[in-house]
């Protein structure tokens, strides 16, 4: 599938490991999916769905509870979701997710930090179509055939399941994502290694070294933004 998903955690994690940015982060999505319907998971599969990506980034329970409680409350805060596309080194393409209570400052945030670091903004739809809105699950503890086994008994289908360092990952459309996570928990498996609602790209693409310098240095910058979500491209950094 071009990316290696628990190699891209471990960077990720690495690079955040002396900062609350991500717990901050799904703080923000923790709230918007709460205040969008019930504040309970159970019936708000939204919500459901951000409570199972912060357990794999071991996100501590009093920013979920926080969050949470905020949302039953009377806060008026605001977020709208935004959705920017550009073009880094080479025509590497980016899409970057927000969640904003001030969409002049996101827009003008998102804008520099392209054009700070060899970057450009492309309009809407320009990057997007060469992408495909994907679920992504980690398991550890199996292997392929017996996760491939599991889904079929439950009459499961996904895209793909692959071996990747000590997990198993599967591949599945957005819509099975519940439908997988519920067959693996019958299964036995509680813990996962990813959870993800992600953007893949169709290709992807290499770049020459002082050009991935480059493009990491701009999507640092962009994965840096308060407003900053989640951050999607199609560059093979191995």
């Amino acid at each position: 599938m071009g990316r290696k998903w628990n190699n891209i955690k471990e960077k990720k994690a690495s690079k955040d490991a002396n900062t609350s940015r991500v717990y901050a982060k799904f703080g923000i999505e923790i709230y918007v999916a709460a205040k969008k319907g019930e504040p309970d998971p159970e019936s708000n599969q939204a919500l459901k769905f951000v409570l199972e990506r912060a357990k794999t980034y071991n996100v501590p329970k009093a920013i979920i509870d926080r969050a949470i409680e905020k949302a039953k409350g009377s806060s008026e805060d605001n977020y709208s979701e935004l959705r920017y596309e550009g073009f880094g080194p080479s025509g590497a393409m980016i899409i970057v997710d927000t969640l904003t209570n001030n969409v002049n400052r996101t827009a003008a945030d998102v804008r520099s930090a392209f054009n700070k670091n060899g970057g450009n903004m492309g309009v809407s739809g320009s990057v997007s179509y060469m992408f495909s809105p994907t679920a992504v699950i980690g398991v550890e503890g199996k292997t392929s055939d017996e996760v491939l086994e599991l889904l079929m008994d439950a009459d499961v289908d996904v895209r793909d399941i692959t071996e990747e360092d000590d997990s198993i990952i599967i591949y599945a459309e957005p819509d099975q994502f519940h439908a997988v996570q519920t067959a693996l928990k019958q299964a036995g498996i509680t813990e996962f290694t990813v959870a993800e609602l992600t953007m893949l790209a169709q290709n992807y693409v290499n770049l020459a070294p002082d050009e991935l310098a480059q493009f990491e240095k701009l999507i640092d910058a962009l994965e840096d933004l308060e407003d900053v979500q989640r951050v999607y491209h199609n560059v093979d950094e191995k």
